[in-house]
């Protein structure tokens, strides 16, 4: 007989030996156990299994409003579903369709993975509604939906969501685009040339014109070049009715007093306003003519600058050669748009689309202009640019209100020229003997190139004189090129 007694536990196939050492290594085995035994529990409780894949929607009674178009109608929800804990990915396909049929044509959204909400804005929903279902407007139409999941195990397996049904309601969308036609209008009757509306960014279904209206009558179209559908004076001033056909009334809208208008249209209310405003008639004039940079191409004619302060006020700087000129309110080749034409030669009028009348002012000489006019009184400046020298390498110094006038040339106004004394010192050339020294002057850019300052601009760059003597300076305000010579 073993004097140790041996007896043997089955403890996972090991035998453990009864004697102090076997208590010791009986604990480390099962400390052992319980360590092996917990990280099997925790393998199994890692591996949550997920739901039964589910669908719901955030509304499930829906009335449309083209007011709201920009925002959700309705968002769609699903649960992940299961992969029954393979770890395989899973896709999800959005599925529509109406109420009963079946989805035996559903409109079809591929969501992809790890997609679980699709919204759909109004506008979309709606139009989804008319051309997809055939739905009518303002009549409710039943859907139904569901999620259908595919899980990419081996092999593929597909799950399916429980169908959901909501109602909806839509709406039949009025015009996206308005335009305003008539003879109180610019371009008249072509309705080719109609002039667009601009939607409201809050709502869409409303429109707005501002601009110069004549004396005349207008009403409002969809679509450009096309006279129906239209909107048309209602039985009132403040509501338009929409035209379809042309048995129809085609009653328009009057204008009595020529101004700026603001005019409101509301397509769902079919209401209107128009309101006269303190502006003046138009916020672009163009020049034409032979004596103007582009001569007689109206397509190309040159804009004036509308002042930043005072809207009224309309300004060219710059060449103008011998000849005749107008001003046309926009860039029409077809020469029908109104006109501000020369009443005397500080006055003008707005002369009408279509009106025989053609009276212009006329350049006796080439030159430098600024040419100012003001739409709240109809008068016209031309003043032709004069240029002076100034500077401590001249005569008379500093000293701008003696500023030495430069000779112009007989045949081009452009051209300046200075025949006389200069000692060592800087000179530059100002527009005019203001003492405020802030007129618009011409600067150096090298020896032979200049700029135009803008009075009161920081910039004051100046020519130099090194040897006192005798000097022919040459300016010429169109090229922006100086010439400076000792005199012989």
């Amino acid at each position: 007989m073993n004097k140790h007694n041996l007896f043997t536990i089955p403890v996972q196939g090991i035998k453990v030996l009864k004697s102090g050492a076997s208590r010791v290594f009986t604990l480390i085995l099962t400390g052992m156990m319980i360590f092996f035994t917990s990280c099997q529990k925790e393998e199994v409780t890692d591996i949550e299994l997920a739901g039964n894949l589910s669908l719901s929607s955030s509304t499930a009674d829906i009335v449309l409003s083209q007011i709201n178009d920009a925002n959700v109608a309705v968002t769609f929800n699903w649960t992940t579903g299961t992969n029954n804990g393979t770890g395989a990915s899973i896709s999800y396909i959005l599925q529509i369709d109406k109420a009963g049929n079946s989805f035996a044509n559903p409109q079809v959204f591929d969501m992809g993975k790890a997609v679980y909400a699709k919204s759909f804005s109004v506008e979309q929903f709606n139009s989804s509604l008319l051309e997809e279902y055939g739905a009518v407007a303002g009549v409710a139409i039943n859907l139904e939906a569901r999620v259908i999941a595919t899980i990419y195990d081996s092999p593929t397996t597909e799950q399916i969501s429980q169908v959901i049904s909501i109602k909806v309601m839509p709406y039949e969308p009025v015009s996206k685009t308005l335009y305003i036609f008539g003879d109180a209008t610019a371009n008249g009757w072509d309705a080719t040339k109609a002039i667009a509306l601009t939607p409201d960014a809050d709502d869409p279904t409303v429109f707005v014109f501002k601009g110069a209206l004549g004396v005349g009558t207008y009403k409002f179209i969809t679509t450009l070049g096309q006279l129906l559908p239209s909107y048309n004076r209602a039985t009132d001033d403040n509501h338009v009715v929409y035209r379809t056909g042309d048995s129809q009334p085609d009653d328009k809208f009057t204008i009595t007093e020529a101004s700026v208008y603001k005019i409101t249209v509301n397509l769902l209310d079919l209401t209107t306003t128009a309101v006269k405003l303190d502006l003046p008639p138009y916020d672009q004039i163009y020049m034409v003519g032979d004596a103007t940079p582009n001569g007689w191409d109206i397509s190309n004619s040159t804009e004036l600058i509308q002042d930043l302060d005072n809207p009224y006020i309309f300004t060219y700087m710059g060449v103008m050669k011998t000849g005749d000129f107008k001003f046309p309110v926009n860039q029409n080749s077809d020469w029908g748009q109104d006109m501000y034409m020369k009443l005397t030669d500080s006055t003008m009028y707005l002369h009408h689309g279509g009106d025989p009348d053609d009276n212009k002012w006329t350049i006796a000489k080439k030159g430098h202009y600024i040419i100012t006019l003001n739409l709240l009184d109809n008068t016209i400046s031309l003043a032709r640019t004069k240029l002076f020298m100034v500077g401590s390498a001249t005569p008379i110094g500093w000293s701008i209100d003696k500023a030495i006038e430069l000779t112009e040339d007989a045949i081009d106004g452009c051209i300046f020229s200075y025949s006389g004394p200069m000692v060592a010192g800087e000179y530059k050339f100002p527009v005019n003997r203001n003492t405020d020294w802030g007129q618009d002057m011409y600067e150096r850019i090298d020896d032979t190139h200049m700029y135009r300052h803008i009075g009161g601009a920081a910039d004051d760059n100046k020519w130099s004189i090194t040897t006192a003597g005798n000097y022919v300076i040459t300016a010429n305000i169109e090229t922006l090129t100086l010439s400076t010579t000792g005199k012989k």
